[in-house]
């Protein structure tokens, strides 16, 4: 299995803690955020990996290089900002398997990803994301699903209960190409809401354990919980 690994963020919100660190470089005691998350993946089966870099890619390519633990890596280095949506995009061009999971790098999801591909089949999904049940939230928005479908991506508010997009999917090799989209753009604004309703997108619903790094909090929160 395979798997793209967004990790050319700027990590605004960190630098005061990560010293200009790349997001993903910023330190779970004695290992790299990106570390952790690896680990979950060549736990699953996940064996070849596609690092989506900009921000200092040196710094994450001469701590990694081409291997970590049995997984192999790869680098897919933008040269300029692409968004989300353009450095998935070049990301893919790199991509062997028919599917192919894409996971933010700063962002800790802990879905099975074996049962996650078999939902993928079994509904002959163009996309599949993992969705994140919460409660009593206002930093994310509420994904809507009528049954395993998702129908609606809601704007950031308040929401006494709903399901998160967790920042794990899972797509077809070919799927972004189906579109004639700029060289940069943003995948969850400009493909995602847009094009909901011409693809076949479900939600994966698992309430297992959830942390996005991104705000120096939850950042200090990780330490505690990820570091032992």
């Amino acid at each position: 299995m395979e798997a793209i690994i967004l990790a050319g963020g700027l990590g605004t919100r960190l630098r005061a803690v990560t010293n200009g660190l790349p997001k993903p470089m910023a330190p779970i005691n004695s290992e790299p955020f990106l570390a952790v998350l690896l680990n979950t993946l060549v736990q699953q089966g996940i064996d070849r990996v596609i690092l989506s870099v900009g921000y200092k890619a040196e710094v994450i390519e001469s701590y990694f290089g081409d291997r970590y633990r049995t997984c192999k890596l790869i680098y897919s280095t933008e040269l300029e900002p692409l968004g989300t949506g353009g450095a998935i995009r070049q990301a893919l061009e790199l991509v062997q398997s028919e599917h192919v999971f894409v996971l933010n790098g700063d962002t800790m999801f802990r879905v099975p990803l074996l049962t996650m591909m078999r939902f993928h089949q079994e509904r002959q999904a163009d996309l599949s994301i993992a969705l994140k049940p919460m409660s009593d939230f206002d930093r994310y928005g509420n994904v809507v699903l009528s049954e395993t479908r998702i129908i609606q991506f809601e704007e950031k508010q308040y929401c006494s209960h709903g399901n998160i997009n967790g920042g794990v999917y899972l797509l077809q090799r070919n799927l972004i190409e189906r579109f004639g989209f700029p060289s940069k753009f943003s995948f969850e604004a400009d493909f995602l809401q847009p094009c909901i309703n011409q693809l076949q997108v479900h939600g994966f619903v698992h309430d297992t354990y959830f942390i996005d790094i991104g705000i120096p909090e939850d950042y200090q929160r990780a330490q505690q919980e990820l570091g032992t």
